[in-house]
């Protein structure tokens, strides 16, 4: 007869207590963070110390966060939770032979305050002194057809050369590196922007912490962050990468694909400019995500 060193009926019976008025998808969602919860305390027999610093490690993460800054949302990155659900995500909506530009995770320092800019605007309101400057333009496409989407949005923004968002820094202009633009003629948008560089994710605070308890740097590689939408398609959420960064295969939160990998080259005659990137962007119509 088999032995039990903890309750077998234990789990089984919080799972019971969930009562008949909760939705499916709660009592789905529920029912498998609790099996996986308490077989994961029962596997590493779990000490009391240990669960109480799990709990002060979230109430440090609640504790910390504000409009300028999301610490519960840092922690999910740091253990690749948010890119394995943008994996997830991207997969569930694009599986079909040829998927459109991947996604990639949102991040803690999006603003949804971000103002309206005029393509061909510089975005960078307060410049440093070791920046260099990019022209970034392109198309916002049909995925299937490749026709010009007119009037889509295109949002943007990126951190500035010390690593910091300008929610973070008090030195930097409001919405410093942010923008949002409406194509225009043949779904064109364009600003300029500087080249991003690696930056660590804050690390003052738990995030930091369990990177430091996990032996693991806190850099992640130069990126810019995109959000497009038009009428009818599929909101794209991503990231694009410079490839000459060294942190492309080690990024702290795992957000990297090598489609993101964009590379910057020379521009000529453009005082404002050194450096260019043209990048078009492809939708998805949400009948073509939804199979119909």
């Amino acid at each position: 007869m088999a032995t039990h060193r903890f309750d077998p009926n234990f789990t089984k019976n919080v799972i019971n207590a969930i009562g008949p008025k909760t939705s499916p998808r709660l009592r789905q969602l529920m029912t498998g963070l609790i099996k996986h919860v308490h077989d994961f305390a029962r596997e590493n027999e779990l000490t009391v110390d240990e669960w109480l610093a799990g709990v002060k490690l979230l109430n440090w993460a609640g504790q910390t966060s504000d409009d300028r800054r999301n610490e519960g949302q840092l922690l999910c990155d740091v253990i690749g939770l948010e890119s394995l659900i943008d994996e997830i995500t991207f997969t569930r909506a694009g599986e079909a032979k040829d998927a459109p530009i991947a996604t990639a995770i949102l991040g803690p320092f999006f603003r949804a305050d971000t103002p309206w800019r005029q393509n061909g605007e510089d975005i960078v309101k307060t410049k440093p002194a070791n920046g260099e400057m990019v022209f970034m333009h392109g198309q916002v496409l049909d995925f299937a057809s490749k026709k010009p989407l007119v009037e889509s949005t295109v949002e943007v923004w990126l951190a500035s050369t010390n690593g910091l968002y300008e929610q973070q820094d008090p030195i930097q202009e409001e919405f410093n590196l942010r923008g949002k633009f409406k194509t225009g003629e043949e779904g064109r948008y364009s600003f300029y922007c500087l080249r991003p560089t690696p930056y660590p994710v804050p690390n003052d605070g738990p995030e930091g912490k369990l990177l430091e308890l996990m032996d693991r740097h806190p850099f992640r590689p130069a990126h810019i962050h995109i959000i497009a939408m038009h009428n009818g398609y599929r909101p794209l959420t991503t990231q694009i990468f410079d490839r000459e960064d060294k942190y492309l295969d080690n990024d702290s939160v795992f957000a990297v694909k090598d489609s993101l990998v964009v590379d910057f080259v020379p521009r000529k005659g453009d005082p404002q400019a050194s450096l260019e990137l043209n990048y078009d962007i492809k939708l998805v119509m949400f009948d073509a995500v939804n199979g119909a």
